[in-house]
């Protein structure tokens, strides 16, 4: 076929295919692909293929597959939130540890703490001081996380938020979350995107002059009896000390009752666990096998050898006065006669008879009649 009958085939082609000779022309091939030498060529160094591929070639970028250092610090570095979040304390290798304020169970303190059930009583919105101790310096930017968790197995992959009475009156953007921290703006609140959990982060502050402690405020935003909150299940606080990258340092966990009255409510669950401390003491000493019992005999044998060993020991009673020294010689000496009668003479046995009526009259015995009748 002649060219003018190929282009004239060509041309009664649809407008959307074109040409074979238009589609060539625009064709436009990289130089490096140009330069690459031919299968049947003798430009291949000694036909090794790896030689080839360690040459430069031009417009090669040899660190397009390299990851840059941002994306390989940034992703994995921070863990992801556990479902079910510990609550054991663990100091670290910092030696973390949280305080509290001494004070007293009074009916008009706001926040008291109960060493011996680790739970802290707090009033509605009121702040409470915890102090934060470390033994070492830390790395430069950690900071510290609240957290609340349900206590009980039975609600602990629920989310603790306030309830939705207190939600509708706080007009700011974390108004769901019951921890707040105060007295920082630099503190921060997070809703974990996978557990919906919500917690509150402040950075550390180191210890002011003079001082090893470092104080936050927190105070907690709904009552633990509030409906469609809390609804009176226990809750635990989690405090956690943490790096920039989301390393833990160091966790601390303590229970919070929020109470109308945090000192009577303090009061009378100490009384009430002390109590069932003492009944459980109870319980186990009546469990506990009885000790085995002595020989009867060798008791009676034993009190009386040791009577008799007493009965033999001389002792000195110091007496003031002669007249009460005279009467208790006369007692000792008639005591001293009498053990010596008893030692001579047999036992008398004595038998008790009926008193003889008076004025001659005889008894009757039953089913007898007096003369008189």
């Amino acid at each position: 076929m002649s060219q003018d009958n190929f282009d004239g085939l060509t041309l009664g082609l649809p407008d959307s295919q074109g040409s074979f000779t238009e589609l060539w022309e625009n064709i436009r091939v990289s130089p490096p692909l140009l330069n690459l030498p031919m299968a049947h060529n003798d430009s291949w160094p000694d036909g090794n293929m790896d030689a080839l591929l360690n040459n430069d070639l031009p417009g090669f970028d040899a660190d397009l597959f390299e990851l840059s250092p941002e994306t390989s610090t940034a992703d994995g570095v921070t863990p992801p939130a556990s479902t079910v979040p510990v609550t054991s304390d663990h100091p670290g290798e910092f030696g973390f540890q949280v305080r509290f304020q001494k004070s007293g169970m009074a009916k008009s303190v706001t926040s008291t703490y109960s060493e011996h059930l680790n739970k802290l009583y707090c009033q509605l919105a009121k702040t409470s001081l915890i102090e934060v101790l470390v033994t070492k310096e830390l790395p430069q930017g950690a900071f510290l996380r609240a957290t609340a968790v349900y206590k009980k197995s039975d609600h602990v992959a629920e989310v603790v938020r306030r309830c939705p009475h207190h939600q509708k009156e706080d007009a700011t953007d974390h108004s769901s979350h019951l921890i707040r921290v105060e007295g920082s703006k630099r503190a921060q609140y997070f809703e974990d995107p996978n557990t919906k959990r919500q917690s509150v982060t402040v950075p550390y502050e180191l210890p002011q002059l003079g001082t090893e402690m470092t104080t936050i405020l927190l105070s907690f935003m709904c009552n633990s009896s509030c409906m469609g909150g809390m609804n009176r299940r226990p809750i635990l606080t989690i405090l956690t000390l943490e790096t920039p990258e989301g390393l833990v340092l160091g966790r601390r966990c303590f229970e919070v009752r929020v109470c109308a009255c945090p000192g009577r409510d303090r009061k009378s669950e100490e009384i009430k666990s002390k109590a069932q401390i003492g009944t459980k003491q109870t319980t186990k000493r009546k469990n506990a096998p009885p000790a085995p019992t002595p020989n009867t005999s060798a008791k009676k044998s034993k009190s009386a050898s040791s009577a008799e060993e007493e009965d033999k020991d001389v002792f000195v009673l110091r007496v003031r006065g002669r007249e009460r020294y005279e009467w208790l010689k006369k007692i000792n000496d008639g005591l001293e006669l009498l053990d010596r009668e008893g030692k001579s003479k047999p036992p008398v046995t004595v038998k008790h008879e009926a008193a003889a009526p008076s004025s001659g009259k005889r008894l009757l015995l039953r089913g007898e009649r007096s003369d008189s009748e």
